[in-house]
């Protein structure tokens, strides 16, 4: 079965080393018959008994072509002894003893079931690739493997000579991992270095060495580019050069699966292909007919910015080892070509190998799974551990998304995780579209909506990117649900984000199969995406298209993009700049969707305040959500123990002037005062300087319920101040006291205590003719200062002597006053009733 490829000279060996030990690593080249030929040949090893094998692919199209090589090996059809299980097909059956699947497969089913019934041997294929998924996988496998002492033999396959770095992790004290090393069967390949030049197109010199190729030398041309727009921008400019016997093929993960089956498939007689491929085919596929390879030299990996947390799909310069298998490819089964568009001095600047997926990406769905797993990543065995910090960010989202809760499982310091995280892990996406999906689930068109929208966000953009692009995510749904058109909207994009959206849709257990309407998607949008995205909501700055992000930095868009004046929206979809950000995909929402659709999570602060301009106590509610402020609100206080604070702060800021002070209640305050420096301290200490530090026992008591100026206005003063004194120091008061003084003709005249060493009154001297004895209070103790007045209201004289006063002084008053005031009765003797 695999003795007329390479990779038969190592099956002995390589079956020896599997029966006697858990572990062990095959390395071979590309083309060797690793992929197809080794889970056939290990399939009726005694240590196997009878189980089922599972071989991880790091793609799908790798996962559909492996298992369908098989089958026809053997003779069937996909399901029967060889099935194959990635995130959109599934096809095996009651017989499969050889399931191909796709890295994330296997977490998943570790994650449901640790013990791997009936599962003999787990093999890692292209394990050199280092995808997060197969990291992942096998340090969950080897962790489930030792404690629940799982008979499951491990292979890992690669097509690099890495072989010591899996070896390391896979060996035990006990239990070496045996190093089988297959050296292929490489036919020469003649390597052409075509020097690009740093103004040349990419596409133009992709063109002009295919063009080449055909003319120099036999065979079909595989070109690898970075990602599918060079690999469109390449055939653009091959249609109008290319001749009628060659065809252009396209080959992608992104693409039909049926283009994809025709770009592998041989070429008819008579006729050459060029196939277009991403680095889908730098592995585990064979092309067939292939004998010239054309490099472009790079990669398209996920890296992270620190700064912003995003992770971009960014183009780099390939490794050497990249460069070495895809060149394999031309010499598979003849002499090949390989053009590499870069000089050959360049070539020992590249890195022998590119930095693992785990060490270089968003660690978010990684964090969710090791939190669902419980074990602390530092006891697990990792090729790369994820990066420390990179896994204290994810694990900070997962508590913003609720995901994770703030309980640990055990000892291992790991949060919970919550019942929406296990229902996240269930979907194949990120875990912010998942938390989108899941919270609407039960409302039928904002659900369906939230599938279409994270298909578009997982997807490539369906709108030709340039500088004039909208960025409006409700436009995009509403071109995939057939509701709105652009002219820069792809066709196949668009089909292949509806097809998405119905399968995340019925994997989240969501219809499909309802009308939402272009109102409803302008209305939704926003607020479904900040869902996903708490953490991206951006406010407007002054300048319509300038924003401020949750965390304080900066995004912009075009300032004629239709959003550009929108208040909020949610930048989904930012290129990462560290200065400031352009927003590429995003949606408007209003601050009220944002305060509903944030919930709990919205920062609210409230404090209760003294409005200058209205003079009076205020409640201000200011809401936040990141650094963003997203409104101020203003409204009457309710009545409770802060408001009472506030307006208790307000009367010692005033030092009580706020208080209603009557003339009663301040002739009140001034008389106990006068009686406490005359009586003793019995008498209650009612000066301004007690009264503001006392304000908690005297005042506080009687503003309950009180939440404005105007309540503290209606306080009655003089009430409060009679609540201090005693029954008898009541009695006292009025006695000892008294507020005002009656003269013998005319209104009672106010006491004025402010001086208590001597009380006075001011009268008019004609209201006390006829009084010969000198007013006193305090029971006679003390008498009133007298501050007798002109007719014109004017001092003439003070005395606290009034029969002193009439014997003595009062004649030369009398004789000024009278030619003063000639009208008015100046008598000779003021105490004779019968002289005025």
């Amino acid at each position: 079965m695999a003795d007329d490829l390479p990779i038969g000279e190592v099956i002995e060996p390589l079956s020896l080393a599997l029966a006697t030990h858990h572990n062990a690593v095959l390395v071979a080249p590309p083309g060797a018959g690793k992929t197809t030929s080794v889970p056939l040949r290990l399939l009726d090893e005694p240590w196997l008994e009878g189980r089922r094998i599972i071989m991880l692919e790091p793609r799908r199209l790798a996962a559909r072509a492996a298992a369908r090589r098989m089958a026809h090996v053997l003779g069937e059809d996909v399901g029967e002894t060889v099935g194959f299980v990635t995130r959109d097909e599934r096809k095996v059956g009651p017989h499969t003893r050889i399931e191909v699947v796709t890295e994330g497969v296997l977490t998943r089913r570790l994650q449901n079931d640790q013990s791997l019934d009936g599962i003999g041997l787990v093999i890692f294929d292209e394990i050199h690739e280092r995808n997060v998924p197969t990291d992942l996988g096998l340090a969950f496998l080897l962790d489930a493997r030792a404690q629940l002492s799982l008979d499951v033999r491990i292979l890992a396959m690669s097509a690099t000579p890495e072989a010591d770095v899996f070896a390391r992790v896979l060996t035990s004290p006990d239990d070496p991992a045996p190093i089988i090393t297959s050296q292929g069967r490489m036919f020469d390949v003649e390597i052409r270095y075509v020097p690009r030049q740093r103004n040349d197109r990419l596409e133009n010199i992709v063109a002009a060495t295919v063009m080449r190729a055909l003319r120099d030398d036999e065979g079909d041309v595989l070109v690898f580019l970075p990602g599918i727009g060079e690999i469109n921008r390449a055939k653009t400019a091959l249609d109008t050069q290319i001749s009628d016997d060659v065809v252009i093929h396209r080959l992608a993960g992104a693409l039909p699966f049926n283009e994809q089956d025709t770009a592998l498939a041989p070429s008819p007689p008579g006729q050459r292909r060029v196939v277009l491929s991403t680095d889908i085919a730098e592995t585990s596929l064979t092309v067939d007919g292939i004998h010239i390879v054309i490099d472009a030299g790079l990669s398209r990996v996920p890296r992270v910015d620190v700064r912003t947390g995003l992770t971009e799909l960014t183009t780099v310069t390939s490794s050497r080892a990249s460069s070495e298998q895809r060149s394999g490819r031309a010499g598979r089964v003849r002499e090949g070509v390989a053009y590499r568009l870069w000089g050959k001095i360049d070539d020992a600047t590249r890195l022998a190998h590119l930095p693992a997926e785990i060490t270089q990406t968003d660690l978010t769905g990684v964090a969710l799974e090791l939190c669902a797993w419980g074990t602390a990543p530092d006891r697990l065995q990792f090729l790369d551990a994820p990066p420390a910090k990179a896994l204290v960010r994810a694990i900070d989202l997962l508590h913003t998304l609720h995901l994770v809760d703030n309980t640990s499982r055990t000892s291992d310091s790991l949060p919970s995780v919550t019942e929406l995280g296990r229902n996240a892990l269930t979907l194949p996406v990120h875990p912010r579209l998942a938390v989108m999906v899941l919270r609407v689930r039960e409302h039928p068109e904002q659900a369906w909506l939230a599938c279409v929208i994270a298909a578009l966000l997982e997807e490539r953009d369906i709108l030709r990117s340039d500088k004039s692009t909208p960025i409006d995510l409700a436009l995009r749904s509403r071109i995939v649900l057939g509701l709105d058109s652009h002219d820069s909207a792809d066709r196949g994009g668009v089909s292949r984000v509806r097809e998405r959206a119905k399968d995340l849709a019925r994997r989240a257990r969501i219809s499909s199969d309802v009308f939402v309407n272009a109102d409803l998607i302008d209305h939704y949008c926003g607020a479904l995406l900040l869902r996903a995205y708490p953490d991206r909501l951006s406010m407007r700055r002054s300048t319509p298209g300038q924003f401020i992000t949750y965390d304080g930095s900066g995004a912009w868009c075009d300032t004629k993009d239709v959003l550009a004046q929108e208040k909020f929206l949610v930048a989904a979809d930012l290129d990462a700049d560290r200065k400031s950000s352009r927003i590429r995909r995003g949606a408007a929402l209003d601050a009220d969707q944002v305060a509903a659709t944030l919930g709990e999570d919205l920062i609210i602060e409230r404090d209760i305040m003294w409005d200058k301009s209205r003079n009076d106590l205020v409640q201000r509610e200011v809401r936040r959500v990141g650094s963003l402020r997203l409104g101020e609100y203003i409204s009457e206080p309710l009545p409770c123990d802060d408001t009472v604070d506030a307006l208790v702060d307000r009367i010692r800021v005033t030092q009580l002037d706020i208080l209603n002070w009557s003339d009663d209640a301040e002739s009140l305050r001034q008389r106990m005062l006068f009686l406490r420096q005359h009586l003793g301290d019995e008498w209650p200490d009612v000066s301004r300087k007690t009264l503001l530090a006392s304000t908690e026992t005297w005042l506080r008591p009687f503003l309950a319920g009180a939440t404005s100026r105007n309540d503290l206005e209606r306080l009655d003063m003089t009430m409060l101040l009679r609540a201090m004194l005693t029954w008898d120091q009541s009695e006292q008061l009025d006695a000892q006291a008294p507020a005002k003084y009656q003269p013998p003709t005319g209104k009672a005249i106010d006491i004025d205590y402010t001086d208590c060493a001597a009380p006075s009154i001011d009268v008019r001297v004609q209201k006390m003719f006829g009084v010969t004895t000198h007013p006193h209070i305090l029971n006679g103790a003390l008498p009133l200062k007298v501050v007798l007045l002109s007719p014109a209201d004017y001092p003439i004289q003070v005395t606290s002597n009034l029969p002193e006063f009439w014997n003595g002084s009062w004649r030369d008053v009398r004789r000024e006053m009278a030619g003063r005031y000639p009208k008015h009765s100046w008598p000779e003797d003021p105490r004779t009733p019968s002289t005025f």
